[in-house]
């Protein structure tokens, strides 16, 4: 069953390009910017809208955070840590505000949506002058003029679920690379998670609009997109919606398409089909675990057991023999025994990832698992992280140098941090690799012999035709 909610209405797209006008013409409005964005790739996306809106309004980017005149937190809050990490950069803006008074403070993002926290943000910290959550993004010209007008702390935090919307502005990162949302929100309700009370429920932007945007992107250049949702297979209620999605966007010729994430309760027949079949699908998939046991699996409300997700890998590499798998994986989930981690680290074993995202459990309000008894100590979960660490590094060093002697393309993203003579860049599997070149490579396909492995990366030698 498809669950759509409408769009934001044309008129009110309208109505806030109109205050970015009036922003944009009012003589103390902010002249440069700079956005700080945390965590998943939504909001690495919903940053360029914002930043799209900001220019939109006459700021420019600021190369450095200290010189802007307005600084906007776009947060996380899905981990205690990433939470905690958002708050010490907001206390540290209170002693730049005392030299900058004119500085204006924003946060928005996930963690304002917390229920409770926009209010104790506001009492904790009253020099920020604007705080919104992730439901409103669309509305930050109206929130900016007010704070301008009637230079007063703003905090408006809509505790509805956010409609969708279309013809914001943006400012693309990546002239070769692009992030296309097709959904938002989840449905879920995973017991560990506060995505669907942050993030909603689930609402699918139509197909016509994202094919167009893809071919806006193709058009201008870009090479590969990753099409984002908090459970892209679910896109428009699952089944074979999204891999139809698939196939009419492979058709457009984007040389590269990958999209993430994916919940293995909703990887469709369809959806495995499309990876044995389509050329411009790339060969990898995030496919989240979480965990090993199915009583853990049951806890943790994942609607599938260990035998179904075996079974979907299974399936995935007979239709796509050279795909690369990642995981997130929980360690310490309220209640988990010995046996039970061990039944994770058989799993991983079996599985042979990649890579692995590993997080110790960490309790979020409002969620069901919050209120579980967990009686494990810290430094067993901390003992069994680091022995589910040490076996998924293991797994993937023999990956990756299994890999050594063979021949990759690879997408060049950038020049490596550590060597201003090399670029880096991603293969069809995702893993990155680095070799020898320069700046004007980035953004081409560049066809590299592999020399050796490091412990996550590649490093190969470009492939004179």
């Amino acid at each position: 069953m498809r669950r759509e909610l409408p769009q934001v209405a044309e008129n009110e797209i309208l109505r806030q390009q109109e205050i970015m006008r009036l922003v944009r013409a009012m003589e103390a409005r902010p002249q440069s910017y700079f956005i700080v964005s945390m965590g998943c790739q939504m909001n690495e996306r919903d940053s360029e809208t914002i930043a799209g809106m900001l220019e939109e309004m006459g700021m420019v980017a600021s190369p450095v955070r200290e010189e802007a005149d307005l600084i906007l937190y776009n947060t996380c809050c899905v981990r205690e840590n990433a939470e905690n990490k958002a708050l010490g950069n907001v206390i540290w803006l209170k002693e730049l505000k005392k030299v900058k008074p004119e500085l204006l403070i924003c946060v928005g993002g996930c963690m304002p949506q917390e229920k409770g926290m926009a209010e104790r943000m506001k009492q904790l910290y009253p020099f920020i002058d604007l705080i919104y959550g992730t439901h409103n993004l669309y509305r930050l010209p109206e929130y900016l003029h007010r704070v301008l007008k009637e230079r007063t702390p703003v905090v408006e935090v809509e505790q509805i679920d956010g409609e969708v919307v279309e013809g914001l502005p943006e400012v693309r990162k990546s002239p070769f690379h692009a992030f296309v949302n097709i959904m938002y929100g989840c449905d879920n309700f995973c017991t560990y998670c506060i995505v669907p009370y942050v993030r909603g429920r689930e609402r699918s932007r139509a197909p016509e609009a994202i094919l167009e945007e893809a071919l806006m992107l193709r058009d201008q250049g870009v090479q590969e997109i990753t099409l984002l949702g908090q459970n892209v297979n679910s896109y428009r209620g699952g089944g074979a919606e999204f891999a139809n999605l698939l196939y009419r966007l492979d058709r457009l010729g984007i040389p590269r398409i990958r999209f993430m994430t994916s919940h293995p309760k909703d990887l469709s027949d369809e959806l495995i089909a499309a990876y044995g079949e389509l050329r411009h699908l790339m060969p990898h998939l995030h496919l989240p675990v979480q965990a090993g046991s199915d009583e853990i699996l049951r806890r943790m409300n994942r609607h599938y057991d260990k035998a179904r997700y075996m079974d979907v890998v299974e399936r995935l590499r007979k239709a796509r023999p050279d795909i690369g798998l990642t995981t997130d994986i929980i360690v310490g989930f309220p209640g988990e025994t010995l046996e039970q981690f061990e039944e994770t680290m058989a799993l991983v074993e079996a599985v042979r990832y990649d890579s692995a995202y590993t997080f110790i459990y960490s309790p979020r309000t409002g969620t069901a698992a919050a209120k579980m008894p967990d009686d494990t100590p810290a430094s067993v979960k901390s003992e069994r992280i680091q022995r589910l660490i040490a076996l998924q590094q293991g797994v993937t060093s023999e990956i990756l140098n299994g890999m050594v002697g063979g021949r990759q393309t690879v997408l060049v993203e950038s020049v490596s941090a550590r060597d201003e003579r090399s670029v880096g860049g991603r293969t069809p599997r995702a893993i990155m690799v680095n070799f020898p070149g320069d700046e004007s490579l980035i953004g081409q396909f560049v066809d590299v012999e592999i020399t050796s492995a490091g412990r996550n990366t590649l490093r190969g030698k470009r492939i004179e035709e």
